[in-house]
């Protein structure tokens, strides 16, 4: 995986994607959110939910807790082509502080595995480089739909974060909506806890990601790229009331697949 930056898995993805019958809604966490934002802009998916999503080019303002976090990585310039690993200390404080600590163990030990430090020197760096690999046309507004969602106690990507990825598309005439649980941490959508926290509703009662997700849970896999994790979910779609089509959820309804994808068992 070492090496391995943002545009890699774009155009891994994009691949994965023209072989699909029409194109798909892509959930990301993290870097995976920000690489389902290059998606959705790009044209290449319906609709996209981006999680807790690394920021992209044109957010200035970084929190103490996020260049903590960051700086795990960022602190040697070596680093930018290796794999980095978390001890369960930094797991603890960058992403299990919302769980306890039982579980922020049992979730490093089975999860964490060392994670390309590229993308995050390319995020570190987006604001002074033009053509960034974090840069997202946001101002297109042929896109779909966009739904940013954000964790309240999340210490890599805090909330603030989001709400400034938000403003980046106040050009855009396309849908786009946020939304927050106040109590959520960076890793709450894989958690015990973030499957029993309250979770957004769309516009016609529609599924929320999680419940999504788990009724699309038989999956059939493409080809993975080495050491990331994605699949598609064959036609049939997700049980209950869609929404509307100018919204993610009424396009979860609609469209024949989802894509769901971030590093795996990493925390970028």
């Amino acid at each position: 995986m070492a090496g391995r930056g943002i545009n890699d898995v774009v155009e891994h993805y994009a691949a994965a994607i023209s072989a699909l019958p029409a194109k798909p809604v892509v959930i990301g966490h993290s870097f995976g959110g920000l690489i389902a934002q290059k998606l959705l802009a790009q044209g290449l998916a319906e609709a996209a939910v981006a999680i807790d999503a690394a920021p992209i080019k044109g957010v200035l303002l970084l929190p103490p807790s996020a260049l903590r976090v960051a700086s795990i990585a960022l602190r040697n310039p070596l680093n930018r082509g290796k794999s980095v690993s978390l001890t369960e200390k930094q797991f603890r404080y960058g992403f299990g502080n919302a769980v306890s600590a039982a579980e922020s163990a049992e979730l490093w030990e089975k999860w964490a595995i060392p994670s390309p430090a590229k993308p995050l020197f390319e995020a570190a760096a987006a604001n002074f480089l033009p053509n960034s690999p974090a840069k997202v046309d946001t101002a297109n507004s042929d896109r779909g739909p966009l739904l940013l969602i954000a964790g309240g106690s999340d210490r890599t990507v805090p909330a603030s974060v989001t709400r400034q990825t938000r403003r980046l598309y106040g050009k855009s005439t396309a849908v786009t909506t946020t939304w927050s649980s106040p109590a959520a941490g960076t890793r709450w959508p894989w958690t015990a806890a973030g499957a029993r926290s309250a979770t957004p509703r769309w516009p016609g009662s529609a599924p929320t990601p999680q419940t999504a997700a788990r009724r699309r849970s038989r999956t059939h896999r493409p080809a993975r790229h080495p050491g990331l994790a994605g699949h598609r979910v064959p036609p049939g779609g997700a049980s209950g009331r869609p929404g509307g089509t100018g919204s993610v959820a009424g396009r979860l309804g609609d469209s024949p697949a989802t894509l769901c994808f971030g590093y795996a068992g990493s925390p970028w």
